[in-house]
């Protein structure tokens, strides 16, 4: 996939001048995509409450099926050189995987979750997936606290594919974790 920036005015920055910036004063989150920053609010109460739940859910199954992949959380990156640093709310690195990469730098997931929230929900269901797909990772979960939902995307070549758009009591299912499913709605109970 290549990157193409249609506006002369966007300043780009490389990942060592991404790293220099300043926190922002109310604590939004900065991410780099082909150079171009990215900023989105701080997350909610709901949101925090979903990642949370997700983490429980996600670290039982791990423990019980021995899977030795790594599950990372909150302001854990997948950055690439030159350009590109994002942080997913959550993600999942096999250990095949993980050996695959660079000691020290994680490039790409096996399953990356984002929690949409109203402030960053085109961002995260077009930008950052579309970089998502373009990195490898393998599956793709938007959780939407508004809507109490969960969208699974798959990736196919390079897209992510939208598969289910999940509710309530609907089962989510993972292509990637085999055998880890749970009701749509303990994340948002």
């Amino acid at each position: 996939m290549s990157w193409v920036n249609t506006s002369p005015l966007v300043k780009t920055y490389t990942l060592e001048e991404f790293w220099e910036l300043p926190e922002p004063p109310d604590h939004s989150k900065l991410e780099l995509i082909a150079g171009v920053l990215y900023m989105t609010p701080p997350p909610g109460y709901r949101h925090d409450n979903a990642v949370s739940r997700l983490i429980r859910l996600l670290s039982e199954f791990l423990l019980q099926s021995k899977d030795t992949g790594t599950l990372y959380v909150p302001r854990a990156a997948i950055w690439t050189t030159p350009n590109t640093y994002l942080e997913p709310d959550l993600f999942y690195v096999s250990a095949e995987t993980e050996a695959r990469l660079e000691p020290n730098r994680r490039t790409t997931a096996d399953l990356v979750v984002e929690v949409i929230s109203p402030g960053s929900a085109i961002y995260d269901r077009n930008t950052k997936a579309d970089t998502y797909a373009a990195l490898g990772v393998k599956e793709l979960w938007l959780i939407d606290e508004s809507n109490h939902s969960v969208e699974v995307r798959i990736l196919d070549l390079d897209r992510l594919i939208p598969g289910a758009l999940l509710t309530s009591s609907d089962e989510a299912k993972s292509t990637v974790l085999d055998g880890f499913n749970f009701t749509v709605e303990r994340l948002f109970d």
